[in-house]
């Protein structure tokens, strides 16, 4: 995995490679992106089953109208189960086949589709549509530009990396403060640094797709672990988009 994790050593730079007459690019690219399309259905798929009896009351406390009262002790192993098998797979898949990062993209975006049931269980479906949509449409405008762009990325991709970091440990620090200002701060920043490696995640594919220099099983490992770093861009911008914009509560 750590070959293309983020902030991997780049020989290569964007002016090197005629992106727009490579037939072989544009076919590992269009694996990654149907690769991506059928996990965020396979999630959309997930969240609407776990939101919905009885599998919601399995994961969540629900009061008598449908609210959203609080996480049942398996709810709470879902949401943190991601980063369980994120952080396993740096240590166990560090030359991963073909098949095992596979299954480890499936596995990640079938364990983030559930937990994103809590979103439907907790805002309206219309504005869970909306924001999704809204998502999709920045990412597809994003993504456009970080496979387009002649600039390189790479010193804004590190950039953004430290900024994401700090990210999570302001929302650790806001989980004890509970200030909604602070929330609303992490809220902006999250759009935007996910914003940003959408762009960058796209560009190193491409990138990547070079250095590989024509090795399948290589190119195959990349894409399940270039759709996933895009699945995972797509994830949180939604999540924060979503504390933008969430709208009214659901009420059932």
């Amino acid at each position: 995995m750590s070959d293309f994790n983020r902030g991997v050593a780049r020989p290569w730079a964007p002016n090197q490679a005629d992106m727009a007459v490579d037939a072989g690019l544009r076919a590992f690219m269009l694996g990654v992106y149907n690769k991506l399309g059928l996990g965020l259905v396979l999630s959309g798929v997930l969240a609407w089953a776990c939101s919905h009896q009885p599998l919601a009351g399995a994961l969540y406390v629900l009061s008598p109208d449908g609210a959203l009262m609080g996480m049942t002790p398996l709810g709470s192993i879902l949401r943190l189960a991601p980063l369980i098998v994120i952080f396993g797979s740096m240590f166990f898949m560090r030359n991963p086949s073909p098949r095992a990062a596979g299954a480890l993209y499936w596995t990640m975006v079938s364990l983030i589709g559930a937990g994103l049931s809590i979103w439907i269980t907790m805002y309206t479906g219309v504005s869970v549509a909306t924001t999704f949509f809204i998502t999709a449409a920045a990412f597809g405008g994003l993504s456009l530009v970080g496979y387009t762009t002649k600039r390189d990325l790479n010193a804004f991709g590190s950039f953004l990396i430290m900024g994401m970091i700090g990210l999570f440990i302001a929302m650790l620090v806001n989980m004890f403060l509970h200030s909604s200002a602070m929330a609303f701060i992490i809220s902006v920043l999250g759009v935007l640094i996910f914003s940003g490696l959408i762009a960058y995640d796209t560009q190193r594919l491409k990138l990547t797709y070079y250095q590989l220099g024509g090795d399948s099983a290589a190119m195959n490992v990349a894409t399940s672990y270039g759709a996933l770093s895009l699945y995972l861009d797509f994830i949180n911008l939604f999540q924060f988009l979503m504390m933008l914009m969430g709208g009214g509560s659901n009420r059932r």
